[in-house]
């Protein structure tokens, strides 16, 4: 893992090991091992080697990580039992802004311009602010070529399930430190089927994604401008009629980094523009909403000063979202995000120690339509803050404890909801008094490794005051159940543990297991469990490196993954909010090589089946499962990357 951008072309083993990656911590950058809270990291090697509908369900089986789904094209990740507006995604460098808090909005995002991803678990609240408390997803962009070098690339794919047919082409150069890159990617899905529901009605989407960069890299740091514009138009599963959305997402990243002396500056400032609109018919359009996000976020990394090492900085953001159609679900509104945070780390010999303070203020101010919505503001301020410690108790042990405090303010949704949300079957209702959430997690972790055995156990305790979420009230409006936000305390119990054998060089058998145990505090039996908990989940995937002499091929592997989904028994009954759901097990295959002439990549050739056996099933995070719709079934996968490259030193 953490292998470079062009680790492809290399003979190299695919599966490798963490130790060595480096990642950003509390102060700039920083190794794995040296880390006290635990950090998942998908290379560039590992997203081309494994087709995926999207990059959510790439990093879904890594241990501690799901996903909530709609249907085929929209998946939501989830952190160790906690998703939503609970977890941040960063693309660009700044934090992703959609409609994230919705059950059919998905993420805004062309997963062909994913280099790499990054999975903080745990409160980071301390490095983001409000909505971090389950953690962060880094999704990291292509490093920039070095002088002279220019590399195109285009990859295609296709899936048999729902006739998806996927194409990305993307070129970049390095002209004397001016930088550039431009990407144009699409997909195009039908109906997806299972062997319980046969075809999905209303399943299918289309996505469409173009981004261009330029900038300068010179000896004194660098200055980027990243543009992108997204768009998807996926089906709303519904029995009967067609509706569906029109996502629209433009966003504009300026990204700066001044060197002083061996410490940096950084400053990066965002623009986005979301559009959402959903249609009942094709020029029917119902609601529709247009949100508009300014991010700041500016800190100073020190150098190490005698093993010391800090940051300080500012960061927020400025939102207006307005309502442009004739249905509503939540308010208009303005909000206003400003917080104030410093970190520090020391190095001492074997012990690596890190921590911070953060204040966020968020203002919010709703304005009131007609007998809809009713006018309010809130001012929600919140102090966090972590310490923790790694202790390498020699080359191939280390042991980490961490302890954090996140915060939350709620959402509009939440707050301010009123209307029918389509495709999720329900009615909503807000409560403008919610006050904001606040947790305390504590995390233990032990990792040893060694050139043919590793192992690592992550152990956390989570306990949120003020959880916020949604229950039946037994009203019905317009033949859907009424929702209506409520909160109370939550305890939070978990962790995941793996175990990696190498019995002979090329042969990787790892098995992964994830548990977690969410339940509300003072609680009756009926309304014990958190919704939307995951399932336990153990992974056992063996992976074979085929090394042979032959001239035309190169990088061949083969893995079978045995995916073990135990039953959902723990579930929030209130209404019949949720149901149990019954154990599965699926079992998928991939294959890939690249093909050489004259000792030049021509191109990588990736096979992969998922659900090998036709398995019916459905996931406890589906949000389909009310309607008894089931995940996909069979689907084989094929993709083909084309590599172009000039120059380079």
């Amino acid at each position: 893992m953490g292998v470079g951008a062009h680790a492809q072309d290399l003979d190299i083993d695919t599966c490798l090991h963490l130790q060595e990656v480096t990642v950003t911590g509390l102060t700039g950058k920083i190794k794995v091992k040296e880390l006290p809270a635990p950090v998942t990291v998908m290379s560039p090697v590992q997203l081309e080697a494994h087709f995926s509908t999207n990059v959510i369900d790439a990093i879904a089986h890594d241990p501690g990580i799901s996903q909530i789904t709609t249907g085929a094209g929209i998946s939501k990740p989830v952190i160790r039992g906690l998703g939503y507006n609970r977890l941040l995604l960063v693309s660009d460098g700044v934090r992703q802004e959609g409609q994230q808090w919705g059950d059919e909005h998905g993420i805004e995002i062309d997963d062909h311009a994913v280099n790499s991803v990054e999975v903080l678990k745990g409160p980071a609240s301390l490095m983001y602010g409000s909505d971090a408390m389950a953690g962060v997803v880094i999704f990291r962009d292509d490093p920039l070529l070095t002088s002279g070098e220019i590399h195109g690339e285009m990859t295609t794919g296709y899936q048999t399930n729902n006739d998806m047919k996927d194409l990305s082409l993307n070129i970049a150069g390095n002209q004397n430190g001016f930088v550039w890159s431009m990407r144009a990617s699409g997909k195009w899905a039908g109906e997806y089927s299972n062997s319980h529901n046969h075809d999905v009605h209303n399943s299918q989407f289309r996505e469409q994604a173009v981004s261009g960069m330029a900038g300068l890299k010179k000896d004194w740091g660098q200055s980027l401008l990243r543009v992108s514009t997204y768009y998807n138009r996926p089906g709303i599963v519904e029995e009967e009629e067609d509706p569906f959305q029109r996502i629209k997402h433009f966003k504009a990243v300026l990204d700066n980094s001044i060197n002083i002396g061996d410490g940096s500056l950084k400053a990066i400032f965002g623009y986005q523009r979301n559009s959402r609109k959903e249609y009942e018919e094709a020029d029917e359009c119902g609601l529709a909403m247009l949100l508009h996000t300014v991010s700041y976020d500016v800190r100073f990394v020190s150098p190490e000063m005698n093993g010391w090492k800090y940051n300080i900085g500012i960061g927020g953001m400025w939102q207006k979202n307005d309502n442009k159609g004739e249905e509503f679900l939540i308010p208009d509104y303005n909000l206003f995000d400003a917080g104030v945070f410093t970190t520090v780390s020391k190095d001492i010999d074997r012990l690596h120690l890190s921590g911070g303070l953060r204040f966020d203020n968020r203002h919010l101010s709703s304005k009131a339509c007609d007998d809809i919505f009713s006018a309010f503001s809130r001012n929600l301020n919140g102090v966090t803050g972590s310490i923790g410690a790694t202790y390498n108790l020699s080359d191939n042990l280390d042991f980490r404890l961490n302890v954090a405090r996140g915060f939350r303010a709620p959402n509009l949704s939440e707050l301010g909801s009123n209307g029918e949300h389509e495709g999720t079957f329900r009615y909503e209702k807000g409560n403008s008094n919610l006050s904001p959430e606040f947790s305390w997690q504590f995390d233990a972790g032990l990792d040893y490794s060694t050139e043919f055995f590793s192992a690592s156990m992550a152990l956390f305790a989570n306990r949120i005051s003020n959880y916020i979420y949604a229950q039946k009230n037994g009203e019905i409006i317009d033949d859907v159940p009424v929702y209506c936000y409520t909160q109370g305390d939550a305890r939070i119990l978990g962790g995941e543990a793996t175990i990696i054998l190498h019995p002979i060089k090329h042969l990787h058998w790892e098995n992964d297991f994830s548990y977690v145990n969410s339940v509300q505090m003072h609680q009756p039996d009926e309304s014990k469990y958190l919704p939307l908990t995951p399932a336990p989940r153990w992974i056992s995937t063996l992976h074979y490196d085929i090394k042979g002499r032959s001239r035309a091929v190169r990088n061949m592997f083969a893995e079978i993954e045995v995916d073990v989904n135990f039953r959902q028994n723990h579930y929030y009954k209130v209404e019949q909010t949720e149901t149990a759901t019954p154990s599965y097990t699926l079992v998928n295959l991939s294959a890939g090589t690249d093909i050489l002439s004259r000792g030049h990549k021509l191109f990588s050739f990736y096979l992969s089946c998922h659900n090998l056996f036709n398995r019916a099933y459905v996931s406890h995070l589906n949000r389909l499962k009310d309607m008894d719709i089931y995940n996909m079934g069979r689907n084989l996968c094929m993709k083909v990357v084309i590599p172009v490259g000039w120059g380079g030193q």
